[in-house]
Protein backbone atom coordinates (compact mmCIF):
# COMPACT_ATOMS: atom_id res chain seq x y z
CA UNK A 1 0.00 0.00 0.00
CA UNK A 2 1.52 3.29 -1.04
CA UNK A 3 2.23 6.30 1.79
CA UNK A 4 -0.31 8.44 0.47
CA UNK A 5 -3.24 5.86 0.27
CA UNK A 6 -2.20 4.76 3.89
CA UNK A 7 -2.05 8.50 4.81
CA UNK A 8 -5.58 9.33 3.67
CA UNK A 9 -6.84 6.14 5.52
CA UNK A 10 -5.81 7.03 8.44
CA UNK A 11 -7.05 10.92 8.10
CA UNK A 12 -9.94 9.60 7.18
CA UNK A 13 -10.33 6.98 10.55
CA UNK A 14 -9.16 9.94 12.48
CA UNK A 15 -12.16 11.92 10.98
CA UNK A 16 -15.15 8.88 11.40
CA UNK A 17 -13.37 8.21 15.38
CA UNK A 18 -13.97 12.08 16.08
CA UNK A 19 -17.25 12.63 14.22
CA UNK A 20 -19.11 9.30 14.89
CA UNK A 21 -19.16 8.21 18.33
CA UNK A 22 -18.90 4.53 18.48
CA UNK A 23 -22.52 3.90 20.13
CA UNK A 24 -23.78 0.49 19.92
CA UNK A 25 -27.75 -0.51 19.94
CA UNK A 26 -30.34 2.94 20.28
CA UNK A 27 -31.17 3.22 23.99
CA UNK A 28 -34.65 1.08 22.74
CA UNK A 29 -31.97 -1.60 21.31
CA UNK A 30 -29.98 -1.56 24.96
CA UNK A 31 -33.29 -2.00 26.86
CA UNK A 32 -34.32 -5.05 25.20
CA UNK A 33 -31.05 -6.67 25.98
CA UNK A 34 -31.87 -5.81 29.57
CA UNK A 35 -35.15 -6.89 29.24
CA UNK A 36 -33.94 -10.40 27.87
CA UNK A 37 -31.36 -11.00 30.52
CA UNK A 38 -34.18 -10.49 33.28
CA UNK A 39 -36.67 -12.99 31.27
CA UNK A 40 -33.84 -15.44 31.36
CA UNK A 41 -32.96 -15.70 34.98
CA UNK A 42 -34.02 -19.06 36.38
CA UNK A 43 -36.96 -19.25 39.38
CA UNK A 44 -33.88 -19.71 42.13
CA UNK A 45 -32.60 -16.64 41.21
CA UNK A 46 -33.28 -13.09 44.23
CA UNK A 47 -36.72 -12.48 43.24
CA UNK A 48 -36.30 -8.61 44.27
CA UNK A 49 -35.27 -8.28 40.99
CA UNK A 50 -38.39 -8.83 39.39
CA UNK A 51 -40.73 -6.16 41.23
CA UNK A 52 -42.52 -4.30 38.65
CA UNK A 53 -40.64 -1.30 39.23
CA UNK A 54 -36.63 -2.76 39.74
CA UNK A 55 -37.47 -4.26 36.15
CA UNK A 56 -37.84 -1.05 34.83
CA UNK A 57 -35.04 0.47 36.46
CA UNK A 58 -32.72 -2.19 35.01
CA UNK A 59 -34.18 -2.01 31.59
CA UNK A 60 -33.76 1.86 32.31
CA UNK A 61 -30.42 1.78 33.99
CA UNK A 62 -29.06 0.00 30.36
CA UNK A 63 -28.61 3.84 28.99
CA UNK A 64 -27.00 5.03 31.38
CA UNK A 65 -22.91 4.32 29.87
CA UNK A 66 -24.35 6.70 26.84
CA UNK A 67 -25.89 9.15 28.72
CA UNK A 68 -22.56 9.71 30.49
CA UNK A 69 -21.16 10.16 27.02
CA UNK A 70 -23.77 13.29 26.44
CA UNK A 71 -21.45 15.80 28.20
CA UNK A 72 -18.25 17.84 27.27
CA UNK A 73 -16.53 17.19 30.74
CA UNK A 74 -13.30 15.16 29.02
CA UNK A 75 -12.21 13.08 32.14
CA UNK A 76 -15.52 11.60 32.05
CA UNK A 77 -15.10 11.12 28.34
CA UNK A 78 -11.53 9.46 28.62
CA UNK A 79 -12.52 7.05 31.46
CA UNK A 80 -16.16 6.14 30.20
CA UNK A 81 -15.49 6.26 25.77
CA UNK A 82 -13.32 3.38 25.38
CA UNK A 83 -15.13 1.16 27.58
CA UNK A 84 -17.82 0.77 25.06
CA UNK A 85 -15.43 -0.92 22.05
CA UNK A 86 -12.48 -2.74 21.57
CA UNK A 87 -10.68 -2.56 18.23
CA UNK A 88 -9.15 -6.20 17.83
CA UNK A 89 -7.98 -5.52 14.17
CA UNK A 90 -5.50 -2.90 15.72
CA UNK A 91 -3.90 -5.56 18.78
CA UNK A 92 -1.83 -6.84 15.90
CA UNK A 93 0.22 -3.52 15.48
CA UNK A 94 0.99 -3.98 19.37
CA UNK A 95 1.89 -7.62 18.87
CA UNK A 96 -1.36 -8.81 20.74
CA UNK A 97 -3.45 -11.26 20.53
CA UNK A 98 -6.97 -10.94 21.51
CA UNK A 99 -7.17 -15.26 23.11
CA UNK A 100 -3.44 -14.03 24.79
CA UNK A 101 -4.49 -10.49 26.26
CA UNK A 102 -3.88 -9.31 29.72
CA UNK A 103 -6.17 -9.91 32.09
CA UNK A 104 -5.51 -6.32 34.35
CA UNK A 105 -6.80 -3.37 32.37
CA UNK A 106 -3.93 -1.25 33.06
CA UNK A 107 -1.45 -3.99 32.00
CA UNK A 108 -2.74 -3.66 29.00
CA UNK A 109 -2.50 0.20 28.48
CA UNK A 110 1.26 -0.42 29.87
CA UNK A 111 2.03 -2.89 27.19
CA UNK A 112 -0.09 -0.13 24.34
CA UNK A 113 2.41 2.39 25.29
CA UNK A 114 5.61 0.15 25.65
CA UNK A 115 4.75 -0.78 21.60
CA UNK A 116 3.89 2.62 20.91
CA UNK A 117 7.35 3.88 22.36
CA UNK A 118 9.17 1.15 20.64
CA UNK A 119 7.81 1.18 17.56
CA UNK A 120 6.30 4.93 16.68
CA UNK A 121 6.13 4.00 12.87
CA UNK A 122 3.96 1.70 13.05
CA UNK A 123 1.10 4.04 14.47
CA UNK A 124 -0.93 6.63 12.50
CA UNK A 125 -0.03 10.33 13.93
CA UNK A 126 -2.70 11.16 15.89
CA UNK A 127 -4.14 14.72 15.74
CA UNK A 128 -3.74 16.48 19.24
CA UNK A 129 -6.80 19.01 18.29
CA UNK A 130 -8.89 15.80 17.98
CA UNK A 131 -7.85 14.31 20.77
CA UNK A 132 -9.47 16.52 23.64
CA UNK A 133 -9.88 13.32 25.89
CA UNK A 134 -6.77 11.61 25.05
CA UNK A 135 -8.35 8.50 23.70
CA UNK A 136 -7.29 8.07 20.38
CA UNK A 137 -3.87 6.23 21.51
CA UNK A 138 -6.54 3.68 22.74
CA UNK A 139 -8.02 0.44 21.83
CA UNK A 140 -10.73 0.19 23.65
CA UNK A 141 -11.54 -1.45 27.09
CA UNK A 142 -14.71 -3.58 26.35
CA UNK A 143 -14.00 -6.93 27.85
CA UNK A 144 -12.36 -5.39 31.01
CA UNK A 145 -15.36 -3.00 31.19
CA UNK A 146 -17.70 -6.52 31.86
CA UNK A 147 -15.03 -8.12 33.77
CA UNK A 148 -14.86 -5.45 36.37
CA UNK A 149 -18.56 -5.03 36.45
CA UNK A 150 -19.02 -8.77 37.34
CA UNK A 151 -16.41 -8.49 40.00
CA UNK A 152 -18.48 -5.34 41.28
CA UNK A 153 -21.57 -7.42 41.11
CA UNK A 154 -20.35 -10.69 42.97
CA UNK A 155 -19.34 -8.28 45.57
CA UNK A 156 -22.74 -6.89 46.06
CA UNK A 157 -23.99 -10.44 46.24
CA UNK A 158 -21.25 -11.22 48.70
CA UNK A 159 -22.10 -8.60 51.23
CA UNK A 160 -26.34 -9.19 50.52
CA UNK A 161 -25.66 -12.67 51.42
CA UNK A 162 -24.07 -11.75 54.80
CA UNK A 163 -26.45 -9.01 55.58
CA UNK A 164 -29.43 -11.64 55.24
CA UNK A 165 -27.92 -14.74 56.80
CA UNK A 166 -25.92 -12.61 59.37
CA UNK A 167 -28.53 -9.71 60.92
CA UNK A 168 -27.99 -7.17 58.65
CA UNK A 169 -31.08 -4.48 59.14
CA UNK A 170 -33.57 -4.49 56.93
CA UNK A 171 -32.32 -0.88 55.88
CA UNK A 172 -29.04 -2.18 54.77
CA UNK A 173 -30.62 -5.35 53.50
CA UNK A 174 -32.67 -2.90 50.95
CA UNK A 175 -29.35 -0.99 50.15
CA UNK A 176 -27.08 -4.20 49.32
CA UNK A 177 -30.23 -5.05 47.00
CA UNK A 178 -30.16 -1.38 45.58
CA UNK A 179 -26.84 -1.33 45.19
CA UNK A 180 -27.02 -4.70 42.54
CA UNK A 181 -29.58 -3.24 40.83
CA UNK A 182 -27.43 -0.53 39.65
CA UNK A 183 -24.42 -2.37 39.07
CA UNK A 184 -26.57 -5.18 36.94
CA UNK A 185 -28.38 -2.18 34.55
CA UNK A 186 -25.50 -0.29 34.03
CA UNK A 187 -23.31 -3.58 33.48
CA UNK A 188 -26.30 -4.76 30.65
CA UNK A 189 -25.37 -1.47 28.76
CA UNK A 190 -21.59 -3.25 28.02
CA UNK A 191 -22.61 -6.54 27.05
CA UNK A 192 -25.30 -5.29 24.73
CA UNK A 193 -22.32 -2.75 23.25
CA UNK A 194 -20.46 -7.08 22.92
CA UNK A 195 -22.89 -7.95 20.91
CA UNK A 196 -22.92 -5.43 18.45
CA UNK A 197 -20.39 -6.77 15.57
CA UNK A 198 -19.22 -2.79 14.72
CA UNK A 199 -17.73 -2.76 18.51
CA UNK A 200 -15.11 -4.79 17.84
CA UNK A 201 -13.23 -3.64 14.54
CA UNK A 202 -11.80 -0.86 13.01
CA UNK A 203 -14.48 -1.05 10.35
CA UNK A 204 -17.18 0.57 13.24
CA UNK A 205 -18.02 3.67 10.74
CA UNK A 206 -17.63 2.56 7.17
CA UNK A 207 -15.00 -0.04 5.87
CA UNK A 208 -11.91 1.16 5.71
CA UNK A 209 -8.67 0.23 4.04
CA UNK A 210 -8.66 -2.49 1.02
CA UNK A 211 -11.96 -3.02 -0.08
CA UNK A 212 -12.31 -5.74 -2.84
CA UNK A 213 -15.90 -6.85 -2.04
CA UNK A 214 -17.37 -3.21 -1.76
CA UNK A 215 -18.51 -2.76 1.79
CA UNK A 216 -20.11 0.34 2.63
CA UNK A 217 -17.58 3.41 3.49
CA UNK A 218 -20.60 5.54 4.78
CA UNK A 219 -20.02 6.63 8.46
CA UNK A 220 -23.50 6.14 8.95
CA UNK A 221 -24.06 2.39 8.75
CA UNK A 222 -23.13 2.50 12.79
CA UNK A 223 -26.20 4.70 13.88
CA UNK A 224 -28.61 2.37 11.48
CA UNK A 225 -27.17 -1.01 12.63
CA UNK A 226 -27.75 1.19 16.27
CA UNK A 227 -31.35 1.95 15.68
CA UNK A 228 -32.57 3.45 12.34
CA UNK A 229 -32.94 -0.07 10.76
CA UNK A 230 -35.47 -0.95 14.41
CA UNK A 231 -37.08 2.49 14.03
CA UNK A 232 -37.89 1.80 10.21
CA UNK A 233 -39.37 -1.49 10.82
CA UNK A 234 -41.17 -0.59 14.04
CA UNK A 235 -39.09 -2.25 16.54
CA UNK A 236 -37.54 -5.51 17.71
CA UNK A 237 -40.33 -7.97 18.57
CA UNK A 238 -39.51 -8.66 22.60
CA UNK A 239 -41.99 -10.69 23.35
CA UNK A 240 -41.10 -13.21 20.34
CA UNK A 241 -37.42 -12.59 21.54
CA UNK A 242 -38.52 -13.36 25.37
CA UNK A 243 -39.88 -16.88 23.99
CA UNK A 244 -36.42 -17.86 22.71
CA UNK A 245 -34.19 -17.37 25.56
CA UNK A 246 -32.97 -19.95 27.50
CA UNK A 247 -32.42 -20.02 31.29
CA UNK A 248 -29.64 -18.60 32.44
CA UNK A 249 -26.50 -20.32 33.76
CA UNK A 250 -23.30 -19.93 34.65
CA UNK A 251 -20.83 -19.34 31.73
CA UNK A 252 -19.15 -21.46 29.72
CA UNK A 253 -16.00 -21.78 27.81
CA UNK A 254 -15.80 -24.71 25.62
CA UNK A 255 -18.93 -26.04 27.15
CA UNK A 256 -18.07 -26.09 30.41
CA UNK A 257 -18.62 -23.69 33.43
CA UNK A 258 -16.08 -20.31 33.80
CA UNK A 259 -14.94 -20.61 36.80
CA UNK A 260 -14.88 -16.63 38.98
CA UNK A 261 -11.11 -16.06 37.02
CA UNK A 262 -12.11 -17.14 34.00
CA UNK A 263 -15.21 -14.40 33.11
CA UNK A 264 -12.43 -12.08 30.98
CA UNK A 265 -11.19 -15.02 28.99
CA UNK A 266 -15.32 -16.25 28.27
CA UNK A 267 -15.93 -12.22 27.72
CA UNK A 268 -12.70 -12.02 24.78
CA UNK A 269 -14.25 -15.20 23.81
CA UNK A 270 -17.94 -13.67 23.40
CA UNK A 271 -16.21 -10.62 21.58
CA UNK A 272 -14.05 -12.45 19.27
CA UNK A 273 -17.20 -14.56 17.90
CA UNK A 274 -19.18 -11.66 17.18
CA UNK A 275 -16.04 -9.99 15.47
CA UNK A 276 -16.43 -12.90 12.76
CA UNK A 277 -20.34 -11.11 12.20
CA UNK A 278 -18.32 -7.85 10.82
CA UNK A 279 -17.97 -8.81 7.40
CA UNK A 280 -21.52 -10.88 6.80
CA UNK A 281 -23.29 -7.12 8.25
CA UNK A 282 -21.45 -5.67 5.85
CA UNK A 283 -22.50 -8.53 2.97
CA UNK A 284 -26.00 -7.75 4.28
CA UNK A 285 -26.15 -4.19 3.97
CA UNK A 286 -24.33 -4.58 0.96
CA UNK A 287 -27.09 -6.53 -0.64
CA UNK A 288 -29.60 -4.45 0.71
CA UNK A 289 -31.23 -7.00 3.45
CA UNK A 290 -30.64 -4.28 5.87
CA UNK A 291 -32.57 -1.28 4.27
CA UNK A 292 -35.78 -2.10 6.26
CA UNK A 293 -38.05 -2.25 2.93
CA UNK A 294 -40.81 -4.61 3.40
CA UNK A 295 -38.92 -7.25 0.68
CA UNK A 296 -35.73 -7.75 2.03
CA UNK A 297 -36.73 -7.18 6.02
CA UNK A 298 -36.94 -11.04 7.23
CA UNK A 299 -32.96 -11.58 6.73
CA UNK A 300 -31.56 -8.25 8.40
CA UNK A 301 -34.04 -8.64 10.91
CA UNK A 302 -33.43 -11.99 11.98
CA UNK A 303 -29.58 -10.82 11.50
CA UNK A 304 -30.20 -7.99 14.16
CA UNK A 305 -32.42 -9.34 16.53
CA UNK A 306 -30.78 -12.25 16.96
CA UNK A 307 -27.73 -9.82 18.17
CA UNK A 308 -29.86 -8.69 21.17
CA UNK A 309 -31.00 -11.82 21.85
CA UNK A 310 -27.14 -13.33 22.15
CA UNK A 311 -26.37 -10.02 24.38
CA UNK A 312 -29.69 -10.94 26.60
CA UNK A 313 -28.69 -14.39 27.21
CA UNK A 314 -24.80 -13.46 27.54
CA UNK A 315 -25.70 -11.14 30.41
CA UNK A 316 -28.31 -12.71 31.99
CA UNK A 317 -25.69 -15.65 32.20
CA UNK A 318 -23.06 -13.03 33.59
CA UNK A 319 -25.67 -12.21 36.15
CA UNK A 320 -26.25 -15.39 37.07
CA UNK A 321 -22.34 -15.96 37.32
CA UNK A 322 -22.04 -13.51 39.58
CA UNK A 323 -24.56 -14.72 41.94
CA UNK A 324 -23.46 -17.97 42.06
CA UNK A 325 -19.87 -17.33 42.37
CA UNK A 326 -20.36 -14.51 45.27
CA UNK A 327 -18.71 -15.88 48.76
CA UNK A 328 -19.92 -14.74 51.98
CA UNK A 329 -18.07 -11.59 52.95
CA UNK A 330 -15.78 -12.68 55.56
CA UNK A 331 -15.14 -8.96 57.04
CA UNK A 332 -18.64 -7.90 56.71
CA UNK A 333 -19.79 -11.10 58.92
CA UNK A 334 -17.27 -10.37 61.94
CA UNK A 335 -18.53 -6.73 61.88
CA UNK A 336 -21.87 -7.95 61.90
CA UNK A 337 -21.21 -10.24 64.42
CA UNK A 338 -19.40 -7.69 66.90
CA UNK A 339 -22.98 -6.43 67.09
CA UNK A 340 -24.01 -9.29 69.41
CA UNK A 341 -26.91 -11.64 69.13
CA UNK A 342 -28.79 -9.84 66.69
CA UNK A 343 -28.83 -6.13 68.76
CA UNK A 344 -29.20 -3.83 66.07
CA UNK A 345 -27.02 -0.67 65.40
CA UNK A 346 -28.56 2.34 67.07
CA UNK A 347 -30.39 4.84 64.64
CA UNK A 348 -28.77 8.67 64.63
CA UNK A 349 -31.38 11.47 65.10
CA UNK A 350 -32.20 13.57 62.25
Amino acid sequence: MNTRLMTGIAAFFAFIAVCFPALAWDYEGHRTVNQLALASLPSDFPAFVHSAATEERIAFLAGEPDRWRNTQDVTLRHANGPDHYIDLEELGLYGLKPESLPVFRYDFVAELALARKAHPEKFRQIDPNHNEDHTRELVGFLPWAITESYGKLKSGFSYLKTFQENGGTPEEIANAQANIVYIMGVMGHYVGDSSQPLHATIHHHGWIGDNPQHYSTNGRIHSWIDGGFFNKIGGANLAELKGKVRPAHVVTIDSRSANPEEIFQATMLFIMDQQKLVEPLYQLDRDGKLSGDANTVKEGRAFLEGQLLKGGQQLGDVWFSAWKHAPSDSFLAGQLAKRGHGKQPEKKAP
